[in-house]
């Protein structure tokens, strides 16, 4: 029987698992991936303490500091969380655990384009994270889909690696940061389309076009590569049991000096995956701290403590 286990392996619930350590309370933290949304940042300039570090090394940073800690990670896939009487059970693709509280640290996942080819050719050309993949389309042909900032900054990430990059927005113009928009603008590599809707992603064995329709007329892009940056949505698709907002994220509420607390007595959550309106690293470190002090309190009041 756990005190606590934290479900996922971002900012949040890594920072809650350093206090939880220090705590010693008996926990684990149950992830398939270290770092979540933070590996998917190219340059990061605001996480105090860095000047500018890429997502890959501040998570570099974030493993040194849980292996000092010798924190137990469980790297499995969570299917599903239940009550049962005054604890929870976590149920994961290799086992289930038993514990007295929960604390959902899931962050986001890419939200799906949704047309023809897009799971046939996922992994095979179309990639949802430009950090990790960009050198993988050295001096090629490729797309990028999305209207704000964050296609922007995929765009600029890749014309570093690839010949030709077109960014592909539904929207009457770019979205994003002026500063973002005038360096796409701006650059001889980057080619914006607006009002163009994706209609199918074409290829053979990987990634050959992709066809978009602009005014009512379509046309076919010739790329090797497509990466999808139309936002994200809570991955929380495990969780039952607390409530929601209308945009699926987990509601959560202070209540007797106690912190991000849920709908379920004994699960708490925080980060990406909350209504919490600014979803930043370093706001999800700081609420992945904040959850961790109110389970320990939470703890102590129900005298089913450490």
């Amino acid at each position: 029987m756990y005190d606590l286990i934290i479900i996922g392996g971002g900012p949040a619930g890594l920072a809650a698992a350093v206090y939880a350590a220090r705590q010693k309370i008996k926990f684990c933290v149950v992830t398939k991936d270290i770092g979540g949304q933070t590996r998917w940042s190219s340059d990061v300039e605001n996480y105090l303490g860095f000047h500018l570090v890429s997502g890959e090394q501040l998570v570099e940073k974030f493993q040194e500091h849980i292996r000092d800690y010798k924190i137990e990670l469980k790297e499995s896939e969570v299917k599903e969380i239940k009550k049962k009487d005054s604890c929870f059970i976590v149920v994961t693709e290799k086992e289930n655990l038993e514990t007295k509280t929960i604390l959902i640290a899931s962050g986001k996942k890419p939200r799906m384009l949704n047309v023809p080819g897009e799971k046939e050719f996922r992994g095979r050309g179309i990639s949802y994270c430009a950090t990790c993949d960009a050198p993988l389309f050295r001096d090629k042909k490729v797309a990028v889909i999305g209207g704000g900032n964050a296609a922007l900054d995929a765009a600029l990430l890749l014309e570093k690696y690839c010949s030709k990059v077109y960014l592909i927005t539904i929207n009457e113009k770019m979205m994003g940061d002026e500063l973002l928009v005038e360096k796409a603008t701006k650059s001889k590599k980057i080619e914006i389309i607006t009002k163009a809707n994706t209609k199918e992603i074409k290829g053979n064995k990987f990634v050959k076009s992709i066809v978009i329709e602009t005014n009512g007329s379509k046309k076919e892009l010739k790329v090797e590569g497509v990466f999808i940056e139309i936002g994200s949505i809570p991955s929380v698709d495990f969780d039952k049991l607390t409530e929601k907002n209308k945009w699926n994220e987990i509601v959560i509420h202070s209540e007797n000096y106690i912190s991000n607390q849920t709908s379920v007595p004994g699960i708490f959550a925080a980060g990406d995956c909350t209504d919490v309106p600014e979803k930043q690293i370093i706001v999800a470190a700081g609420e992945g701290v904040k959850a961790v002090l109110g389970v320990f309190k939470y703890l102590g009041k129900q005298k089913i403590g450490y």
